[in-house]
């Protein structure tokens, strides 16, 4: 497929058009644009006059039940305006498939830096690596700190037995991705791996507004000389549950000098092995000393980050299979994802420490 066959899949240009004229007034100023970044949801940036637009939407073909939820992103987005937590302007949501072929919204474009492949020139002093690493886990800090009763989010999910959930989900997602990969390998461990986590999912633990997909690549940096986090993007996964959670997920996602080298070098970001950044350790203590909350049973949640990682990349080489994706990462979760697989088992035996 060429990225103008799959463009035309993402976006009608004149449908869209006609719908930013009734909702946002006219303007002759008008580009879209297709975003490489990010491997879930479609991201496109758009001109509107004057305005720097950003537009979500699910990639498209066939979805796995419950993922790829734009509003549900737009809603907590929304509703996190007026706090302490980082988020672009919201400007359109859209439900009308007429328009996209799918659900979609709008936010305001934010400028400065996501850190996916190698770290600012501005921040490679050890004062600098340190905070980018501490305004990392503090804006983390001040999700799990927002009353969701207090922004409208009281009934934004079922927080009681959110981690034993997150188990049955993902391992449903799995099957989903199975129905089709298995024709071309199977990845037995990870089935095991899904044994463990759903004999050993914590009963009792704090209930927040959790993210469910928080990273160093879903945050921007300001384009200035200290690191100031200045927007958390990629909501869609967030819900009321476990913050403990989405600290695992964070976590799997930061390096360690000492670690083995990554299951999908492509996705895994390494410079904060470099001297001066926090160790996962002691991103784990700021944490806990912002939040009052203990990392407890941190091989559990560390093991099913990485069984999340592992569910979306099954997902992924299904939709390659299928056809649906011109990503290029997609077909490499055919060996990509047996090594996450080995990973969470490593840290389940102990063999990956904290």
């Amino acid at each position: 497929m060429t990225d103008d066959a799959y463009f035309r899949r993402l976006v009608d240009v004149d449908a869209l058009r006609s719908y930013l004229e009734t909702e946002l007034g006219p303007e002759s100023a008008f580009d879209v644009e297709r975003h490489p970044a990010g491997h879930s949801n479609e991201t496109l940036f758009l001109t509107w006059g004057a305005r720097d637009l950003v537009i979500r939407r699910p990639p498209p073909g066939e979805t796995a039940e419950t993922a790829h939820d734009v509003l549900r992103e737009y809603r907590v987005m929304d509703a996190l305006q007026q706090t302490p937590v980082p988020v672009p302007e919201t400007v359109l949501a859209c439900d009308d498939h007429d328009v996209l072929g799918s659900d979609f919204y709008v936010m305001s474009r934010v400028e400065g830096d996501v850190l996916r492949d190698e770290e600012p020139e501005r921040f490679a002093d050890g004062e600098s690596r340190h905070q980018l690493g501490y305004e990392l886990v503090d804006t983390l800090a001040d999700i799990h700190e927002v009353a969701p009763e207090s922004v409208g989010l009281d009934e934004f999910g079922h927080a009681p037995g959110y981690t034993g959930r997150q188990v049955e989900r993902w391992g449903k997602q799995l099957a989903w991705a199975f129905e089709r990969t298995t024709e071309k390998r199977a990845v037995p461990v990870l089935r095991e791996v899904g044994d463990w986590l759903a004999e050993n999912a914590p009963t009792d633990h704090p209930e927040t507004l959790v993210h469910g997909d928080y990273k160093l690549d879903n945050v921007m940096y300001a384009p200035e000389s200290d690191p100031n986090l200045v927007a958390v993007f990629d909501w869609e996964m967030s819900t009321l549950g476990d913050p403990r959670a989405d600290l695992g997920w964070m976590l799997s996602y930061w390096r360690d000098a000492k670690d083995p080298d990554p299951a999908i070098p492509e996705l895994e970001t390494t410079f904060m092995e470099r001297s001066g950044y926090a160790t996962r350790r002691e991103l784990v203590e700021r944490y806990e000393e912002r939040t009052g909350i203990e990392f407890e049973h941190h091989r559990f949640y560390r093991a099913l980050a990485v069984y999340k990682l592992a569910a979306l990349g099954e997902m992924f080489f299904r939709r390659y299979l299928e056809g649906n994706s011109d990503d290029p990462m997609y077909p490499l979760m055919e060996e990509r994802v047996p090594a996450l697989a080995d990973r969470a088992k490593r840290i389940i035996d102990g063999d990956e420490p904290l």
